[in-house]
């Protein structure tokens, strides 16, 4: 559906190639500060042309609020935010959509489900729709930094065979983790990987195969610092689960790994098990080691969080592919309109906010429950 989340509840809307996109917010507290200002960088980070590496759709994407927010204040009620499209092309798709499904696009699943689909761009399936969780991100990461100062990065860390080293085991990579900003991140120019090592190597591979009028994919890893204890849901909505339901909402990607991932499982329990010590600077018990990700149970243990989140290569090209008409007759399809040769570097804020959604709304369900316990105490 397109309502995300319990108490933060955000509802998207808009097509590719609709008047506008934006969503509504429910569960705002009231009474945050609370402009445009606030939401609009993470828009701009969002948003197509920003490099020669991303698509040349020009969209400003300038957010306005319609309700929910008077005198620079949130009232608590719905809170809704507007974007309008402005560089539109639906007569790009007219020899696409109408005719052909577009090989591993969701046109033929939407003509499926639905019985019709938009007739131009990718419809809800397009990245368009998440403008909508970018802008509702922005306020939920506000409210988490005001409530408990958490902040939220995410960064590139690898381009088709082109990666950085992601050794969750090696003290500098989570040395990494600790220190990494969305400055330095945006340091690294449009590609967005702290390692300049590779980040150059990453241009090139993007731009090798937008020469060849194709797409590459990558890998986008995002670290959350400063969370409270406690947070998640067990058994179902575990901090992770709900982390990879988020992740695996965003258009094109294709997997979730937190903590030591994967790589966990080659690792005996003695050496993978993060051994508990009592921190005296934090006056806290804290983990030696951060293998879990910083989630044991399914609940946030104060401990960072990271995880990485796989984007296939971009399935809108220009090379004529083989397809077939919605009649069943063959037939050959090039791709017009205007797409990115690699979607992972503009995916970065979309991560964010997602992220952010589902920490808001974890804080708030936390926030009730400690509330109701200190009630009957």
């Amino acid at each position: 559906m397109s309502t995300f989340g319990t108490l933060f509840r955000v509802t998207t809307y808009g097509e590719s190639h609709c008047k506008s996109v934006g969503c509504i917010v429910d569960g705002v507290p009231p009474g945050m500060s609370l402009t445009e200002d606030d939401i609009q960088p993470q828009l701009s980070r969002r948003r197509p042309g920003q490099s020669k590496l991303s698509t040349p759709r020009n969209e400003k994407d300038r957010v306005e609020f319609q309700s929910g927010v008077e005198f620079g204040k949130t009232l608590g009620t719905p809170l809704a935010m507007i974007v309008r499209n402005e560089d539109q092309r639906p007569h790009d798709y007219s020899d696409m959509t109408n005719k052909y499904p577009r090989p591993s696009h969701a046109d033929l699943t939407y003509m499926e489900k639905y019985g019709i689909q938009a007739s131009s761009g990718g419809g809800r399936a397009s990245a368009r729709e998440t403008i909508g969780r970018v802008a509702a991100g922005g306020i939920a990461e506000k409210f988490l930094k005001q409530v408990s100062n958490v902040e939220i990065v995410a960064f590139v860390t690898q381009i088709g065979e082109i990666k950085m080293d992601r050794n969750t085991f090696d003290p500098k990579f989570q040395h990494l983790l600790q220190t990494i900003t969305r400055e330095k991140v945006d340091n690294m120019g449009f590609i967005r990987c702290p390692d300049a090592s590779v980040a150059g190597d990453m241009v090139k591979e993007i731009e090798k195969y937008r020469g060849n009028q194709d797409s590459i994919g990558g890998v986008v890893t995002c670290v959350v610092r400063n969370l409270p204890t406690g947070l998640g849901e067990p058994c179902f909505d575990k901090l992770e689960a709900m982390l990879a339901h988020a992740m695996l909402s965003i258009p094109a990607s294709k997997g979730f790994e937190i903590g030591s991932g994967f790589a966990g499982v080659s690792v005996p329990g003695s050496k993978h098990n993060d051994m508990f010590y009592f921190d005296e600077e934090t006056q806290r018990i804290r983990t030696k080691t951060n293998n879990s990700g910083g989630i044991q149970g399914g609940i946030s243990n104060g401990e960072n969080i990271y995880f990485s989140v796989p984007f296939k290569s971009v399935a809108t090209i220009s090379q004529e592919q083989h397809t077939c008409t919605y009649d069943g007759k063959d037939g050959v399809l090039a791709a017009k309109g205007r797409h990115d040769p690699a979607v992972t570097p503009r995916a970065i804020p979309i991560v964010e906010a997602m992220t952010a959604l589902v920490l808001a709304d974890a804080l708030l369900i936390q926030k009730s429950r400690d509330y109701s316990r200190s009630i009957v105490h």
